[in-house]
């Protein structure tokens, strides 16, 4: 990896709340996904699923669900992301992990496990999201301030998607940024044994 894509990525990156009114295609979000989608899940499960809201229509149905702070911005971002996990993602590890034919059985009937697995993974590939978007050009401003079991009623009235988090997409304006904040030092977060 170059020190641009290190920079790309990571240490230039930041969260925007402001965007430029540059649409983004449905061509990148296409690359975005096809990026995403190789980013590790264990066994292969890949809950994560993915509405992309690009519409005002479709960012309207959103605003309910909103937290104030997060919705003059979210309504003006050029894309918002649902990313949500598919509570029945076991029913496709047959083809997604066939190396361990009985993977599946591991979950049906188990719904802590199927819970926490759906969570965590999906929020990896939530993660992924963020960073294949960074690497295509495009600014995120990730977000958890928002009502999930009215997202959930709005997009997922069936129940199987439940709603994880949002991201807001596009090409960001700095003037809309606060200072980047610090980040903690390795000897704060890093433990070595």
């Amino acid at each position: 990896m170059t020190n641009l894509a290190f920079e790309q990525a990571f240490l230039s990156a930041r969260t925007f709340n402001k965007f430029k009114p540059d649409a983004v295609s449905d061509e990148t979000l296409k690359q975005l996904y096809d990026l995403l989608k190789w980013g590790p899940t264990s066994l292969n499960a890949q809950p994560g699923r993915y509405v992309f809201l690009r519409t005002a229509q479709a960012k309207q149905r959103l605003k309910p669900a909103l937290s104030p702070g997060n919705a003059d911005k979210t309504m003006a971002a050029p894309v918002v992301a649902i990313v949500a996990m598919d509570t029945q993602f076991h029913e496709f590890l047959p083809a997604q992990f066939p190396a361990m034919p009985a993977a599946r059985g591991m979950f049906d009937g188990n719904a802590g496990l199927t819970q926490a697995t759906a969570f965590r993974n999906s929020s990896l590939q939530g993660a992924y999201l963020i960073v294949a978007a960074r690497l295509l050009g495009l600014d995120c401003g990730p977000m958890s301030g928002f009502d999930a079991a009215k997202v959930d009623a709005e997009f997922f009235p069936e129940g199987r998607w439940k709603s994880n988090f949002l991201v807001n997409l596009g090409y960001g304006d700095a003037s809309g940024n606060y200072p980047r904040g610090p980040r903690l030092p390795f000897e704060t977060a890093v433990q070595l044994l």
